[in-house]
């Protein structure tokens, strides 16, 4: 059997980044114990991926490390990298004895057809992991593998699914985000939420969740603003997420007669320090109003001029990592899970977690996002091109595959 990968030049290699590759390679036939053989069977792809790409080689990050590119023609590790990717697949073949094949998993791939896997000592009926001893302990995230037929999230509907791949690496962020922002009463009884890049996923959903912790409280005391580029404008006040939407080039001035008094807080979602510099500066010279705290949500440990997705040209709303600055509070939302599952059951996570993505799944039918289906290496290597050529609009969502178009998901090769 054949198996294709999508590949990208390293910046390393002097190669263009931008021009990626679909290699062709052979699956293996001999699978080593406590392996798995994957089925990958589509894969999301937006602003996410993008920023995976950019950081694929940056030191803190080593998104290039999850999955090595192949051994061909031209193509290696130390030339190529490969982008990882949330997707669905099926187990085609198992020689572990806890995992089984013909189970549908839901997990960090590559972008193939295949993809071989070692199995950790670690399984449970939820998930299990794969074992990356050369990354850091808090990958572990990443390296965990759902197991569908027991996660209480799965919907098996391919409408769903696809959502599912496109929402859940994000969504979480901003849930856990709210949550820690409510465990402190909104940095105590802030009224007013300002977010940045108000378009990208992390964001309007962080404005979602805000609105709806105001519906489930009664009250309407609390009000989003969002902050985003000119281009965007349009998408994100279609949304209807956010009380108020303003241009990052005249904020200044259209927040004056919306500058209410009392606390306020911002949310740094698009990592860009001069526009952070901008909105301290904003409300340093307007007295009745405090600027509670400034909240980078997200990564915060490398500096988007050192290695930037934008340069990419893909835009100016993806998920970037923000600079470090000692004026902004960080959000990281592995440590915040961790406090949480000391003053919390596992069960009353689960509920928690279930309630907010049964709700959001009920809810983003109606916020404009279009998703668009890629079927074939040959389409989806001209809808990466097409990517890099015109960007990445926030109403656009993918998902690809590298079967062809008139072969159906799940189970189709025999090994």
């Amino acid at each position: 059997m054949e198996n294709l990968i999508l590949c990208h030049p390293k910046a390393s290699s002097g190669q263009d980044p931008n021009q990626a590759i679909v290699v062709k390679c052979k699956v293996p036939q001999t699978i080593p114990d406590d392996h798995v053989l994957l089925e990958v069977d589509r894969f999301g792809y937006s602003a996410n991926n993008v920023t995976y790409q950019a950081l694929g080689e940056a030191s803190h990050f080593r998104y290039f490390e999850f999955h090595h590119a192949p051994e061909a023609e031209g193509v290696s590790s130390k030339t190529h990298g490969v982008t990882p990717v949330w997707g669905f697949g099926t187990i085609i073949k198992s020689t572990h004895p806890q995992v089984h094949t013909g189970e549908r998993v839901y997990g960090y791939f590559a972008p193939a057809r295949y993809l071989l896997l070692p199995v950790s000592s670690d399984v449970n009926k939820y998930a299990f992991f794969v074992p990356r001893p050369h990354l850091p302990p808090d990958r572990r995230p990443y390296n965990q593998i759902t197991r569908c037929a027991e996660d209480p999230l799965y919907d098996p509907s391919p409408t769903a699914e696809d959502l599912t791949m496109l929402y859940r690496p994000l969504f979480w962020t901003s849930f856990w985000c709210e949550d820690w922002l409510n465990s402190s009463n909104y940095k105590g009884g802030s009224t007013q939420i300002i977010i940045s890049s108000a378009s990208s996923k992390t964001a309007f959903c962080l404005a979602y969740l805000i609105r709806r912790r105001n519906a489930l409280q009664g009250s309407s005391t609390r009000r989003v603003i969002g902050l985003t580029s000119t281009k965007n404008l349009a998408f994100t006040k279609r949304l209807a997420l956010y009380d108020d939407v303003f241009d990052y080039e005249s904020f200044d001035t259209s927040l004056v007669g919306n500058l209410a008094r009392g606390r306020w807080i911002y949310v740094d979602v698009a990592g860009n320090d001069a526009l952070n510099a901008r909105v301290r500066d904003h409300f340093r010279v307007c007295g009745d109003s405090e600027l509670a705290t400034c909240i980078a949500l997200g990564l915060t440990n490398v500096s988007a001029s050192t290695i930037d997705p934008l340069s990419l040209g893909w835009g100016s709303d993806s998920e970037t990592p923000h600079t470090a600055d000692p004026k902004v509070e960080h959000f990281f939302m592995p440590e915040w899970l961790s406090i949480r599952k000391q003053q919390l059951s596992v069960s009353a996570i689960t509920q928690m977690q279930k309630e907010a993505w049964t709700r959001l799944m009920a809810d983003c039918g109606t916020w404009g996002v279009s998703l668009r289906r890629v079927c074939g290496p040959e389409q989806v290597k001209a809808a990466y091109d097409e990517i890099v050529r015109r960007g990445l609009a926030p109403e656009d969502a993918f998902v690809w595959t590298l079967w062809g178009e008139s072969m159906e998901y799940g189970s189709r090769a025999k090994l």
